[in-house]
């Protein structure tokens, strides 16, 4: 088998997209699971709730 570089390209960028695709997929339906709301709600609230002062060394 004797693959050019055309070809070795096309192929990479077609299983890349794939990849990506497949990627960002997991990501969202981490984010949107709904046993995970009850820790992104935790983690929003927390880092608002703790700065009720100016920053000081």
């Amino acid at each position: 088998m004797d693959f050019s570089y055309e070809t070795l390209v096309a192929i990479s960028k077609s299983w890349g997209l794939f990849y990506m695709m497949g990627f960002f997929l997991c990501v969202c339906v981490y984010a949107f699971w709904p046993r995970n709301r009850k820790r992104f709600d935790h983690a929003k609230r927390s880092i608002i709730g703790q700065d009720d002062k100016p920053w000081q060394k």
